[in-house]
């Protein structure tokens, strides 16, 4: 975080602030890139390092600030372990009248952490999670994921969309290497084999293909940092097992409510937001192979991975995956208040703060029948309904509206599943 706000701060000492007058409009045509170092840290995967960036081009500046196409690209490694590649593309206007939205994405990751599955109800030590005084890490595993998807909408009529797409997934699962000196027999991943919760067909991974299909409401004027308007999805998102991987296929309902609200206050820098979702995410026919239970599935990938419940993707706070279940519902509320906006060497500026508040409910558990069995010290029935609450804060620097860097902390109210110091460092707002 540091190194990011320090590099920003030489840009604006060496190049010179240029405020924006009310009589200059913003535009911008051709080629556009954004670069960062990566420089983050968080508490479940150590401190990042590489390179990560948007290419946009506006073409003559008619559809500005929205880019004609967009590229989005990182490649980073991560001091506990974590490799991440990325590649994705989108564009309203590459095929008329439709959107095309394609990305692949690598990430292995050898020292995964799997806290179990329901949230509250599944219990934790935290002397147990990576100790190498007592050489255990009871929540560890290690994780392969592959993942190409394309998605595609296409207009109905004014703000209403179709949308269809499919993603191919290939995961190779298994226990942490020995390399890094833990006791592979003392893991949890381990005691869900041995009780049923995780089944020997799933435990190694294997391929999955989705395929979704729904529609798409959006009125938003700006889509990366909108001031008004209503972005809205339902869809139902699913896999046939084609490569008869588990035992059964499954279907989710999806749907997320987003609305942007401007308060008529007249800051020079841009009118305050409010800015809110609703979201459900439920299976309802079939159940989630292991591999698959901690994904959120969405039509535009905002970010790299899209995966939760916790982390920054939906419960900021929360520890990355900590909640992982067959149903859940969640909001998320925040007020976006640009401080001031300014040009500098040809490209325009703004700092903005957003204030937010986020919780959730479980709405539907995953392989609770099994894990009350178990009970004792790793699971707890009686707290799968418990609700999940954080509140925090986030600042905010916007080159020409589209490349956003976003540093963000928050903290839990529910003591269980607090991750303090949660940071969370990248790009873009949340929803």
């Amino acid at each position: 975080m540091k190194k990011i706000l320090l590099s920003v701060l030489s840009l604006l000492i060496s190049g010179g602030l240029v405020g924006l007058s009310a009589q200059e409009k913003e535009m911008k045509t051709g080629w556009s890139f954004g670069v960062l170092p990566c420089a983050t840290y968080s508490v479940d995967n150590g401190l990042q390092y590489g390179a990560f960036g948007d290419v946009y081009y506006y073409g003559d500046g008619a559809t500005y600030p929205d880019p004609l196409h967009k590229i989005s690209w990182e490649a980073s490694h991560f001091t506990k372990g974590r490799t991440r590649l990325y590649l994705a593309y989108d564009s309203k206007y590459l095929i008329p009248n439709m959107r095309v939205n394609a990305s692949a994405t690598f990430v292995d990751d050898p020292l995964y952490n799997f806290w179990g599955f329901n949230g509250p109800a599944s219990l934790t030590d935290n002397t147990l999670w990576a100790n190498k005084e007592t050489g255990i890490n009871y929540y560890g595993m290690s994780r392969k994921m592959f993942r190409a998807l394309a998605n595609v909408q296409g207009r109905i009529v004014d703000h209403l969309n179709w949308a269809a797409g499919v993603n191919y997934w290939n995961w190779k699962l298994g226990d942490m290497n020995e390399r890094y000196g833990y006791d592979l027999n003392n893991t949890l991943y381990r005691e869900y084999q041995k009780i049923g919760a995780i089944s020997a067909a799933e435990a190694a991974g294997g391929q999955v293909l989705e395929m979704n299909a729904g529609f798409v409401f959006d009125t938003r004027d700006i889509e990366a940092a909108p001031n008004r308007g209503i972005w809205a999805e339902a869809y139902v998102n699913g896999s046939p097992d084609v490569f008869g991987n588990f035992a059964d296929p499954y279907v989710k309902v999806c749907a997320y409510f987003r609305h942007y609200i401007s308060i008529p206050i007249h800051i020079k820098a841009g009118d305050p937001v409010f800015a809110y979702r609703l979201a459900y995410q439920g299976t309802v026919f079939g159940e989630t192979p292991f591999c698959m239970i901690q994904n959120v599935p969405l039509l535009v990938q905002r970010n790299m991975i899209s995966e939760g419940f916790g982390s920054g993707n939906t419960i900021r706070g929360i520890r990355e995956n900590r909640i992982l279940t067959e149903g859940f519902a969640w909001a998320n509320t925040e007020l976006r208040v640009k401080l001031f906006n300014f040009k500098l060497l040809n490209q325009f500026f703004y700092i903005a703060v957003n204030p937010f508040f986020d919780c959730g409910v479980i709405t539907k558990t995953y392989r609770s029948d099994i894990l009350s069995k178990a009970a004792g010290t790793i699971y707890d029935a009686s707290k799968e309904g418990d609700i999940i609450s954080s509140a925090g804060a986030g600042l905010k620097i916007a080159m020409n509206q589209n490349f956003i860097i976003s540093v963000e902390l928050a903290h839990t109210f529910y003591n269980a599943l607090n991750a303090d110091p949660w940071i969370g460092i990248g790009i873009n707002y949340q929803f």
